[in-house]
């Protein structure tokens, strides 16, 4: 068991200090710039992924999700014509990617190839959270907004379930997702490890 123990490669140690300060200032800077950069066609594959999967929940599918000008407009084939449609801020689903580069961008070893590899996948997580988060918006939207046709179409406990669930997403989930996705897939030793 001792000779086990020993063949395991040692995890890093966090440091909280001035170099690591400065790495995650650079990483915070590198994900905004990158975010910026990319976040229309990132919201564009994040409602097109959203309406699939919306519309296959739907009898009949009725729900078209379009991305324009940071807002990800609602539309229904059954909605009247002259009703307005719904626009979604975009940004408030997907800045956390900001956050999340920052973290990982903490390693003393930022740029090396199995970091580079455990934020892709953390990446590719945080768009089906992203991606989850548009649909429960979606359906709380539907739940809760349209008045008369959501008491008709939505249960009181349907329509708290979903609302529930996207406030959720909105107050804590945003910000949890990443530390989640980073401390899960990070390689870290936080502090001695006690013998025994």
């Amino acid at each position: 068991m001792a000779a086990t123990a020993a063949a395991e490669p040692r995890r890093p140690r966090l440091r909280l200090d001035g170099p690591s300060a400065a790495r995650l200032a650079a990483g915070f800077g590198a994900g905004l710039a990158f975010w910026l950069a990319f976040s229309a066609p990132y919201e564009r594959a994040v409602a097109a992924t959203a309406q699939a999967v919306t519309r296959v929940l739907e009898s009949p599918p009725t729900t078209t999700l379009t991305a324009s000008s940071g807002e990800i407009r609602v539309e229904r084939s059954d909605f009247p014509a002259d009703s307005p449609r719904p626009g979604l801020p975009a940004a408030d689903l997907h800045f956390n990617f900001v956050l999340l580069a920052a973290l990982f961008a903490l390693t003393p070893r930022p740029q090396s190839g199995a970091n580079v590899a455990r934020f892709a996948a953390a990446a590719g997580l945080l768009f089906v959270v992203h991606v989850a988060a548009l649909c429960l918006q979606v359906q709380s939207l539907y739940a809760t907004s349209l008045g008369p046709w959501s008491e008709a179409h939505y249960g009181r406990v349907a329509r708290n379930l979903w609302a529930g669930g996207f406030h959720f997403y909105q107050v804590a989930g945003r910000f949890a997702a990443p530390f989640v996705l980073w401390w899960g897939l990070s390689r870290f030793e936080l502090g001695p490890v006690k013998k025994r």
